[in-house]
């Protein structure tokens, strides 16, 4: 419901703040007065575009701000959390600002986009004029107010949630497809990957290790010649062990002439031999540690050229090559299990077709059913309206597959009898058209309840009995739980009213403005008595308004 409606600073108005209630709001006033700048400017608050030359002469900023009930469980509160603004606990405050030729948005304080406003807007109210493209002209409307009237919204929701589902399933199969065909081309390539990087199997930190033993041993051949020759040097046959045992002997020979001169050169000997002896020991051990099989040399440089050799042509570093082929393996796996997937996966799709098959011909069901029902429904409205021998027809044909369904649903009318029935928008007249609206919105006012619902001039060009019946039509439609505010000229509308306001036009100091005032009831009874009579309101014209107040 739509709680207030602030303008400042629009066209012709200056400051308006309009205050409506539940229930039927009537909006009068005589032609010019600026009736149509007031929904011009409440469809500013709901993203409508706007002109440079919708603020005021002589204002340097102009804005309008639309006050709506927001309750906990309401619709747009998904597309405030979707556009990632808050919300109040029960109230929703749009807001445009139009100042320097730009128009600014605002959802309760936070800066928002029109497309928010309207997204928004189309959940808060609803607007229909003479011309109603939005909902009767254009026939992708007609098939939510079907659905609407059926009561098959659930119905639409689990088909469009079938058809998300069987989307999704097609499209994990056409990729799984896809994929395949990828792979199935790199298939030859993988094998032999595989293959070869399984006869090499490297492993990690293998490259290393290998270049290690390499080093090592390619040291080893040079350095084990010169410690073989100094094995040699110290051995006991030519080398020098030799040679001091011969010296000892010699000296030993010599000692007891010496008389104890050589006891300090026999003692250091001894000493020299038992170094000699464990020099002798390591150099041995040395020579062999630097042992080597001469054939341990070419199988590691082999191994190592061919981990090498593989790495640069597959573009990666020798240790990453066991991950590349256990990578590989999986491909390869992937391709031969492949056909299996895509058995699974063309399983999941027709099993999904079938659940939303099974959907949509439930919704198609449903429509059908409720077709025939809103055809009585609205046929029997039309003839308070002055259309009693009008035909109203609901056509429902196959469509194109989609989200809400296979149905093609498209309103039709029969003005007159005999006459075939046609498309709304060929076959009725303005007058005609609103009437099927309200007609169609009294039928609907189930689905209604809460929502501001406002009617621009839909009683033109009908009086009388007609007009009273579309006042009527209103009232039971805002006695249904919708709020129903309706810009008119009828005073059997303005009477149904539980509020009236009037929109007037005056000139002060120069400048042209528009106010609106609510109407007490004396000041009701005269604006209605003026709607009858026109410029001269007459005794008559008086009565004639207590009349139709007193229903």
């Amino acid at each position: 419901m739509l709680r207030s409606l602030e303008i400042r600073d629009i066209v012709l108005i200056e400051r308006l703040d309009l205050e409506p209630g539940s229930g039927l709001n009537a909006l009068t006033g005589e032609t010019g007065a600026g009736k149509s700048i007031l929904l011009d400017a409440l469809g500013l608050a709901l993203g409508a575009g706007g002109r440079a030359d919708m603020l005021r002469a002589g204002a340097s900023e102009g804005a309008v701000a639309a006050v709506f009930d927001f309750p906990l469980d309401h619709p747009g509160r998904e597309i405030l959390a979707e556009a990632g603004l808050s919300a109040e606990d029960d109230e929703v405050i749009l807001r445009r600002r139009l100042s320097g030729g730009r128009l600014t948005g605002f959802v309760n304080g936070q800066r928002a986009p029109a497309e928010v406003l309207r997204a928004l807007g189309e959940t808060l109210v609803e607007i229909h004029g003479q011309h109603d493209d939005r909902g009767l002209l254009n026939p992708r409307g007609h098939r939510a107010i079907l659905d609407a009237f059926a009561g098959s919204l659930p119905l639409v929701d689990e088909t469009r949630a079938a058809w998300d589902a069987m989307r999704r399933a097609d499209m994990a199969l056409e990729t799984a497809r896809a994929e395949a065909e990828a792979a199935a081309r790199d298939a030859e390539f993988l094998r032999h990957a595989v293959e070869e990087l399984g006869k090499l199997a490297p492993e990690a930190g293998e490259d290393e290790a290998l270049d290690a033993e390499r080093r090592l041993i390619r040291s080893a051949a040079k350095i084990r010649e010169d410690v073989a020759r100094a094995n040699q040097a110290l051995g006991a046959d030519e080398g020098a062990e030799g040679r001091m045992l011969d010296a000892i002997r010699w000296l030993d020979g010599a000692a007891d002439a010496a008389e104890g001169r050589l006891e300090g050169a026999l003692a250091a000997l001894d000493r020299a031999m038992a170094e000699l002896g464990e020099a002798q020991v390591g150099v041995e051990a040395a020579l062999d540690a630097l042992a080597f099989d001469p054939g341990r040399l070419e199988m590691v440089e082999e191994r190592l050229f061919a981990i090498r050799g593989l790495a640069r042509k597959h573009g990666v570093a020798p240790d990453d090559l066991p991950a590349l082929s256990e990578s590989f393996a999986t491909r390869l796996a992937a391709i031969d299990g492949a056909e299996a997937q895509i058995a699974d996966l063309e399983h999941e799709a027709a099993a999904a077709r079938r659940a939303y098959e099974a959907a949509a011909a439930s919704l198609t069901e449903a429509r059908a059913g409720a077709a025939g029902r809103l055809d009585a429904a609205v046929t029997g409205e039309l003839a308070p309206l002055k259309l009693e021998r009008a035909r109203f027809a609901t056509e429902v044909a196959p469509g194109a597959p989609g989200p809400e369904g296979v149905d093609r649903v498209e309103f039709r009318l029969a003005a007159n009898p005999g006459a075939p029935a046609g498309p709304l928008a060929r076959v009725a007249s303005g007058g005609e058209l609103s009437r099927v609206l309200l007609a169609l919105k009294v039928c609907l006012s189930g689905a209604a309840e809460g929502r501001a619902m406002i009617f621009d001039e839909i009683d033109r060009g009908v009086g009388g009995a007609t007009a009273a019946a579309v006042g009527a039509r209103l009232a039971a439609l805002a006695a249904s739980g919708a709020q129903v505010l309706v810009v008119t000229h009828s005073p059997q509308v303005a009477a149904r009213a539980d509020r009236h306001f009037r929109i007037e036009k005056s000139v002060a100091d120069g400048r042209t403005r528009t106010d609106v005032h609510r109407l007490p009831d004396p000041e009701r009874e005269a604006e209605i008595a003026r709607m009858l009579a026109g410029e001269t309101v007459t005794d008559a014209a008086r009565e004639a308004a207590r009349a139709l107040l007193a229903g």
